[in-house]
């Protein structure tokens, strides 16, 4: 798809885009329908050549924060109509990683409920959506003008032993967090007294690595984040977070995760969530690109991507106002993508860069955990690691 075909296809998705003259210039108004003088703030032609060439990854990107309408779009995927698709591409995103922790008791039940949800809404709607089990059904989600969904949990409380991976890896999830913010069994969440990864931890570590699902320690404490990465034979992703060298938030990353996490080969998305920004309020665009700039000094340009830990634009459904918990000054959460990728070249992030940002840099660390290799059982020194 060139660009001409790029802009007519926002322009039919509802966006709006200012025609010819403006692009001679190398700016153009994406989102013309603001309502504001002119239509809107221009856009660099080079921002959106990278996103219209990228297949653009949201490691946790929601499809709406509407759970009742999460809930009907399932229940019944007639519901999810051109309009909602419509919205959703304009985000410039490819493919969305749209991870919850059920949290419910019964977590194995709540797990193949929400999977059972996910199912019907790829079967019903294939003109919509590609399911993503591999790095080539996200470029043919790309390819296609389609919306790929990879399935994950911001969880492991339903891997009640460890022959469960392999099973909740069959029915389709690819994607585990190993704790949310409190301790489970596997090890220590964020707001715990993080005493690291357990022995069944690493055990459950070990048998992701064999079927191929992807290690999350977005939530996970320092301890844990770190034996994680230690015992993996695989990258491990920190699928959305920040820096804790910007913001003290337990929620975001050490550079000592940063560095381990980065030379074992995984990538951390940044999130939009305001408090992880910045501290004291109010964050800015300019703040958000802060945490871009520490992970790329810190771990590489290589080991950074997009997290946002949102849906495409974080609005009240009862009143339409952007939600305070993702108020970022300078930034409308519907064009964050691009918003994103202008301020990064205009700090002189390289075209390349760029690139891995939206989505090279976590295709490149995916297309190593997916094929699955085979691995032995946690091994001697993997025990003493975690016991240190």
């Amino acid at each position: 798809m060139n660009r001409r075909r790029f802009l007519r296809g926002v322009v039919m998705g509802g966006v709006g885009v200012l025609a010819a003259p403006m692009l001679n210039l190398g700016r153009c108004r994406v989102f013309a329908e603001d309502g504001l003088p002119g239509g809107g703030p221009l856009r660099s032609i080079r921002a959106v050549d990278l996103i219209q060439r990228a297949t653009v990854i949201d490691m946790l990107g929601l499809l709406t924060l509407d759970w009742p309408r999460l809930a009907r779009w399932q229940r019944e995927p007639g519901s999810f109509g051109p309009a909602d698709f419509a919205r959703l591409r304009a985000s410039g995103v490819d493919v969305f990683h749209p991870a919850v922790d059920p949290n419910q008791p019964d977590a194995p039940a709540a797990v193949r409920r929400w999977l059972g949800g996910w199912d019907r809404l790829l079967a019903a709607c294939p003109e919509y959506f590609v399911r993503v089990d591999s790095i080539a059904d996200a470029v043919r989600a790309k390819a296609s003008g389609k919306l790929g969904l990879i399935l994950g949990f911001q969880n492991s409380d339903h891997f009640a032993t460890v022959a469960d991976v392999a099973e909740f890896h069959r029915l389709g999830q690819r994607v585990s967090q190993l704790t949310y913010n409190a301790r489970n069994r596997l090890g220590s969440g964020c707001q715990a007294l993080d005493d690291g990864l357990t022995s069944f931890g690493a055990d459950v570590v070990s048998a992701m690595n064999r079927v191929g699902m992807v290690v999350d320690v977005s939530h996970c404490g320092e301890r844990t984040s770190l034996d994680a990465i230690a015992v993996s034979r695989q990258p491990v992703l920190i699928t959305h977070s920040n820096c804790r060298a910007l913001v003290g938030h337990p929620r975001c990353k050490s550079d000592a995760v940063l560095r381990a996490m980065a030379s074992r080969g995984g990538v951390m998305g940044v999130t939009a969530v305001r408090a992880f920004v910045r501290q004291p309020d109010p964050p800015s665009l300019e703040d958000l690109l802060d945490h871009f700039d520490h992970v790329a000094r810190v771990a590489g340009p290589e080991h950074v991507g997009l997290g946002s830990d949102t849906d495409v634009d974080s609005r009240d459904p009862r009143t339409g106002n952007v939600r305070p918990a993702y108020s970022i000054r300078g930034m409308d959460p519907a064009r964050r993508t691009f918003e994103v990728v202008d301020g990064l070249l205009r700090r002189g992030w390289t075209t390349a860069e760029v690139e891995g940002v939206l989505g090279g840099n976590f295709r490149r660390a995916l297309a190593t955990i997916w094929p699955a290799p085979v691995a032995s059982p946690t091994s001697s020194v993997t025990r003493q690691v975690i016991a240190s």
